[in-house]
């Protein structure tokens, strides 16, 4: 993946309590901390807690629930920095943030007459307040609605390569153009109508309301990815194959079979591997905002 040309948000309000442990930029191949979303599902199986409570992993976190308890640690944070700490990680992730910033500011309005609002991504380690409650690195990376604010714990991406062998800049790049997926969704509306519909659904009916939100972001973040390289030429060979492999990946399927030895589809809550793979490349090939109406499927 080559950011070279792509700018650098100021949008990135550091937590982290320091800097410069830096994700592994370059290499690998898909995989998204797997392991660790196994775990949660594992104690899920066994605790009944549902999952959505434990684990946030590239998902919006519902403008009506908590993250985590209120009596939950959260980091102590005086002065967050704005501006983007001078190590790999940060910077990296200034650029992702700040191709979204630039693709979604030209597409949202041309594509759906929308003005696109740029949000902050916060970084932070172990645990983090946040609008939607407190935010904790197990839960991986979301969006929060209420502050408009994306949260992730960096140690998510070195856990990707470190711990379970996966990676790779363009899966990193996708799990971060999935959450402002998740804003865009916002912007135009999606999301409040989502929780309306909840409000009166059975518990079968809103997972897989969950899912056709879920795969609607994989898919904006492709338009992202489309948009990205037609103007800044990002992609480079292997890049697209790691991000399709990151999206099989973290399927409800092939978690909680993984988790369990079995799946159970009125559960889902993100889509398959085969659904999440489906959307992310209909995105990519079309860069176009209305193919990725999932909900119309």
């Amino acid at each position: 993946m080559d950011l070279g040309n792509t700018p650098e948000s100021s949008n990135i309000e550091d937590r982290r309590g320091q800097s410069g442990g830096g994700l592994p930029i370059g290499g690998g191949a898909g995989g998204l901390g797997i392991g660790a979303i196994i775990i949660v599902f594992v104690i899920s199986y066994f605790t009944g807690i549902n999952p959505q409570v434990l684990l946030g992993g590239a998902e919006i976190v519902s403008r009506s629930t908590g993250v985590g308890s209120a009596s939950a640690p959260t980091q102590n944070v005086s002065a967050p920095q704005q501006a983007a700490s001078n190590d790999p990680t940060s910077r990296f992730l200034a650029k992702v943030l700040g191709s979204t910033e630039a693709v979604w500011a030209q597409v949202l309005p041309a594509q759906k007459n929308i003005r696109y609002a740029n949000v902050d991504l916060v970084l932070f380690d172990g645990a983090t307040s946040s609008g939607c409650g407190t935010a904790q690195s197990a839960m991986g990376p979301f969006y929060c609605p209420n502050d408009k604010k994306v949260y992730l714990d960096t140690s998510f991406f070195n856990d990707m390569q470190t711990k379970y062998g996966g990676g790779g800049d363009f899966a990193y790049a996708y799990v971060v153009a999935h959450e402002i997926g998740h804003h865009v969704q916002d912007l135009m509306g999606i999301l409040d109508k989502v929780d309306a519909a909840k409000q009166n659904a059975s518990r079968t009916q809103a997972n897989a309301l969950s899912v056709r939100v879920e795969l609607m972001a994989d898919c904006l973040a492709g338009v992202w990815a489309y948009n990205a390289d037609q103007k800044y030429r990002i992609l480079q060979p292997g890049d697209v194959e790691k991000a399709i492999a990151t999206a099989a990946a973290i399927g409800d399927d092939r978690l909680q079979t993984a988790a369990r030895g079995y799946a159970v589809p009125d559960s889902f809550t993100h889509g398959s591997s085969a659904l999440r793979q489906q959307w992310l490349t209909t995105g990519l090939k079309s860069g176009q905002i209305d193919s990725c109406n999932t909900f119309a499927q």
